[in-house]
């Protein structure tokens, strides 16, 4: 056995306590925050059940559910920085020696603490200044304000553990090199006639964090944060304002709801038994599990509204069939990360929900003018996968350790997951519920079935579920809540306005179609570089009004966005879910983006013929009554 010197062991012992410093209080907050989820799920569940029959509403309910909801969203982006689960672009980093990168990711780190440390100070002000102001309901303000205000207090907490977790040396480096930096821009602001520019430096700050592979959020957060601090007009606490309130919005509680009835369903067996009953039926022709592969995500992502959800449940299952039938797994992970484009336009996506929302689109709609475009690309996607792929020997799949499941109780549980798919797209074809109401039904229908039908759902696994899914999507929301900062300070400074009017001056001299085009570029590079909320909260609201203004009916321009989005965030070499996608599938990027060419070619085809061909995207909507 190694043992310690006794310099060793001190410079040991602080590494030990901050990491079961960072533990404790991960294990806190991620239980309040799957707390906070199942307190919404059931007020929101009670207040539809209310409304529907008994004929009285929970007056209060919407704005509870989005005050815990802003909390959790809090408690989730402290649960992300303590264990490195922001998504953050390194491509830049990778670049440099490796002597060089310890001390980039501390850079990176010390930019993460110092929003997190001012947006405490923020919400903190914030609190001061809306002190005996209540609701439009009659509630205390500070009601909402303190428990947010709690959740900054996490996140610089564990942002400064994060921070210190690195070498010494680095750690230290870094931060005199942020301190000196915050000297001199100081200095050069006060001493300049006219000082710094606050849109430069936005501009600077935004894209330095993202080079360093900061975490997008906070490198959008840093880039408005600059911009707030050169204009003494405005306090920092109406930054913080910004940023609190950019997701506390009750139909974006639709998109942790989803996620969480996605998670279910993987844990409590209805994703396996849908997979199942799919290997069973495709597997022995050629290119079963190429097929599996398009069909699974395409189902799930009824349900779940997550991509990366989608990608783990439909991964999780398949990688291993794969790997035990010999099959190409570079192939197969470079399908799967193509079926989340696709799966982009299929209700109830996170995305679409966050666009109809920044651009003022009815959400509804968007889910039905999704599922026509959804299943032109499936089609495609089904073609080339036939044709490259190979037949399989189910015998493989199907051991002694994973044997087949009866027949009869297979298509039972299958049954079970399609009818949950059916009510919600039944829900929302209808109107007769919200997505929000519809996706807290989602939620309940999938505990019922783990725990009651199947029986594979326990307690722990549970409280598990509500953890994980508040966990993920308050990482999600925040990269809203930022880019929502960020998107005040464009404002001010009139910046949508001025591409506005070069974007309208191009439609005029080139026509509408390529107006379209252009737009569908500028979604994949921005989705690329800024991942897919950010990329439509800072375009969404300016291009649809401009698209819409030369005849491009929303809900068209809405799925084809959000499409040229997911394109641009899986697209080699450095869309960021292509790599979430390599993680979650055990494969590498270099390897998988050759095989994947063939299926980019289809949704890049299908993004043409969905921007040239407006009907295949309204004809549902018109057909259904769901309009705008």
């Amino acid at each position: 056995m190694e043992v310690l010197s006794s310099t060793e062991a001190g410079a040991f012992r602080p590494a030990v306590a901050t990491e079961k410093l960072n533990e404790r209080v991960l294990a806190l907050i991620e239980y309040l925050g799957g707390a906070l989820l199942a307190l919404d799920v059931a007020i929101v569940f009670a207040s539809v059940v209310a409304r529907y029959f008994f004929h009285e509403p929970f007056d209060w309910a919407e704005e509870v559910a989005s005050g815990l909801m802003s909390t959790m969203i809090f408690l989730g982006a402290a649960s992300a920085i303590g264990r490195s689960n922001h998504i953050g672009i390194d491509i830049v980093v990778a670049l440099f020696p490796k002597r060089w990168r310890s001390f980039l990711d501390a850079l990176g780190s010390w930019l993460t603490t110092i929003i997190s440390v001012a947006l405490c100070y923020g919400v903190y002000a914030l609190l001061l200044d809306t002190h005996g102001q209540t609701t439009s309901t009659g509630l205390p303000r500070w009601w909402f304000t303190v428990p947010v205000f709690i959740g900054t207090i996490f996140m610089a907490l564990l942002a400064i553990l994060h921070a210190l977790r690195g070498p010494a040396r680095a750690t230290f480096s870094a931060f005199l090199v942020c301190v000196a930096i915050a000297v001199v821009g100081y200095y050069l602001n006060t001493t300049l006639e006219d000082g710094l520019s606050p849109l430069g430096m936005l501009a600077a700050g935004a894209i330095a964090g993202i080079l360093l592979g900061t975490p997008i959020a906070f490198a959008l957060a840093f880039g408005a944060l600059i911009y707030f601090l050169l204009d003494p007009s405005l306090p920092v606490f109406v930054w913080a304002q910004q940023v609190t309130s950019g997701a506390e919005h009750f139909v974006l509680l639709a998109i942790p709801f989803f996620v969480l009835a996605g998670l279910t369903m993987e844990v409590n067996g209805m994703s396996s038994r849908l997979i199942e009953l799919l290997l069973r039926c495709f597997g022995h022709v050629r290119g079963g599990l190429n097929i599996i592969v398009i069909l699974a995500t395409a189902l799930f992502s009824g349900v779940s509204g997550s991509k990366f959800a989608d990608i783990a449940a439909v991964g999780g299952v398949i990688m291993p069939a794969v790997r035990k039938t010999e099959g190409d797994e570079n192939e197969t992970a470079g399908l799967l990360a193509c079926t989340a484009v696709m799966a982009e336009a299929i209700p109830p996506c996170v995305n679409l929900i966050i666009f109809g929302f920044v651009s003022n689109i009815s959400i509804g709609g968007l889910f039905m003018a999704g599922i026509m475009p959804a299943i032109v690309m499936t089609i495609g996607l089904l073609v080339v996968a036939i044709y490259a792929g190979k037949k399989i020997d189910l015998e493989k799949v199907f051991t002694a350790d994973s044997p087949r499941r009866p027949l009869p109780a297979l298509i039972v549980g299958a049954g079970l997951t399609l009818a949950m798919i059916i009510m919600i797209g039944r829900g929302v074809a209808t109107g007769i519920a919200t997505s929000t109401e519809i996706s807290a039904f989602a939620v309940v229908y999938a505990f019922v079935i783990g725990a009651v039908f199947f029986r594979e759902l326990t307690w722990r696994a549970t409280i598990g579920l509500f953890m994980r899914a508040a966990a993920m999507t308050g990482s999600i929301l925040f990269i809203v809540a930022a880019a929502s900062s960020l998107s005040y300070a464009l404002t001010i400074e009139r910046i949508p306005d001025q591409i506005s009017s070069v974007m309208v001056d191009f439609g005029h001299h080139y026509g509408a179609l390529s107006l379209m085009l252009i737009c569908v570029g500028i979604m994949i590079f921005f989705g690329m570089v800024l991942e897919g909320a950010p990329a439509m909260i800072l375009f969404g609201p300016l291009l649809t009004p401009i698209a819409t203004q030369f005849g491009i009916d929303p809900l068209q321009f809405g799925i084809v966005m959000v499409v040229a989005m997911g394109f641009g965030l899986f697209a080699p070499p450095i869309g960021v879910g292509l790599f979430v996608t390599n993680a979650m599938t055990g494969t590498k990027m270099h390897n998988v983006a050759r095989p994947m060419m063939k299926y980019l070619a289809v949704i890049a085809i299908s993004l043409i013929v969905l921007s040239v061909f407006p009907e295949i995207s309204l004809w549902l909507p018109r057909y259904t009554g769901v309009s705008q």
